[in-house]
């Protein structure tokens, strides 16, 4: 097939599934043409050594990426996030119309960034059929302001205006599929598709001796958690569930962010010593960390938004394959439970994370490693890279068969009149 991609945001930036998908489209065959920004995420700012222009285009091995400017300043408030997307979807649909001209179907991720350069593009190309893939709910917060307001009713109507015109919808969640079709969509064209990981870098290893001084004071159980430290993880509940314990568990958290600060002197204030704190660490180096640890801790506060969501962190522990402690709802949880991959409870319920932590220092070191083995054999099966990529390779194909045959339908009307 002649595959178009649109995007916000591609590699360099972190947008692992768009770029790893369009690798592995064109590695299969397919002539895949992406039309994405110039990188500036996450600061808003263009990447040291490149410089945003209208011809900025580059190929390799059935591969063709074509950036387009768009207003990148770093502005994060509302008129600024706005003014990039609208300035995206302006420039998309001026390069777009020739650069994905006869494209056999077209596939966009990331609304709502995506949500206006997908609806321009659709009333210029034409009757192309549309993949559209929703990584994330997109969830109306209260906005702070009438401003607020105006600008996210235009996003929703936007959004839902491309979600109407897919022939296709994919999602991460059975969750968001049910979100989805609660807007009206046919529950027939919504597939779910679970997010892989970079499956270069976690994958099994073992810890080496430094990996476990960072990591391990003793033989004790060790929880770590590695990632952000920010409100959506609500990592404060982990350190009142550690603190509870004594010297029963070890919580380390690899990482930092906006709630850094904070949760540091909750630990202080609690006097939990058992808590540490490990500086942000290259993603090359923690597969062989969470070797070193006993169990990995994933956190999502109990936000509506956040039940249809699966943390990045999960797959990647599953891939790496050690067991998890998880404090989530919704799909989160009922993924941990069905692989049988480790421990879950409720989350923002720091006593019920204290009971898990409690049992998973009980459990045997070969069961815990039963635990890891089960979590990659169901992220090899269902969640791995070619996984991904073969569902949503059905649902493009789907899509293409439903674009030709509604040609044939028109030609057939055509002729008859």
């Amino acid at each position: 097939m002649r595959v178009g991609v649109v995007t916000y945001h591609f590699p360099p930036e972190p947008a692992f599934i768009p770029g790893s998908l369009a690798e592995e489209l064109a590695a299969r065959g397919h002539e895949t043409r992406v039309l994405c920004g110039f990188p500036d995420y996450p600061g808003g700012h263009v990447y040291p050594g490149w410089r945003q222009r209208w011809h900025h285009e580059t190929r390799s091995r059935g591969l063709t990426v074509r950036r387009v400017p768009r207003y990148s300043t770093g502005d994060d408030t509302v008129r600024g996030r706005m003014a990039s997307w609208l300035t995206f979807a302006g420039s998309a649909a001026l390069v777009g119309r020739r650069f994905l001209a006869g494209v056999d179907v077209l596939y966009v991720y990331q609304p709502p960034a995506a949500a206006f350069a997908s609806a321009a593009l659709l009333r210029l190309l034409g009757p192309v059929p549309l993949v559209l893939h929703v990584p994330d709910v997109w969830a109306e917060q209260v906005p702070d302001s009438a401003e607020e307001g105006r600008w996210a009713a235009r996003v929703r109507a936007a959004t839902l205006r491309t979600y109407r015109a897919a022939s296709r919808v994919a999602v991460p969640t059975p969750s968001l599929r049910d979100a989805v079709v609660s807007d009206g969509i046919d529950p027939a064209r919504v597939g779910v598709v679970l997010n892989w990981t970079d499956e270069r870098i976690f994958r099994p290893a073992s810890a080496g001796p430094a990996a476990r001084r960072l990591v391990r004071r003793d033989e004790r159980c060790v929880v770590m958690h590695a990632g952000t430290i920010g409100a959506r993880q609500g990592l404060d509940t982990a350190v009142r569930a550690a603190a509870a314990l004594g010297e029963t568990v070890d919580l380390v958290l690899v990482g930092s962010g906006s709630d850094e600060r904070r949760v540091r002197g909750l630990a202080a204030e609690l006097r939990a010593t058992n808590v540490r704190f490990v500086d942000r660490r290259s993603p090359l180096d923690m597969p062989e960390l969470y070797a070193a640890a006993d169990y990995q801790l994933v956190m999502s506060r109990d936000l509506p938004e956040l039940r249809s969501s699966v943390p990045d962190k999960l797959p990647a522990a599953m891939s790496c394959g050690v067991p998890v402690v998880a404090s989530a709802g919704g799909d989160t949880a009922t993924l941990v439970e069905r692989a049988r991959a480790g421990l879950s409870c409720p989350p923002e319920d720091w006593a019920s994370l204290a009971d898990r932590f409690w049992l998973a220092a009980q459990i045997p070191a070969p069961t815990r490693a039963e635990m890891g083995r089960r979590g990659r054999e169901v992220y090899l099966r269902e969640m791995s890279l070619p996984a991904g990529v073969d569902r949503i390779e059905e649902l493009l194909r789907a899509a293409a068969h439903d674009g030709d045959f509604r040609v044939r339908k028109r030609e057939r009307n055509s002729q008859t009149a």
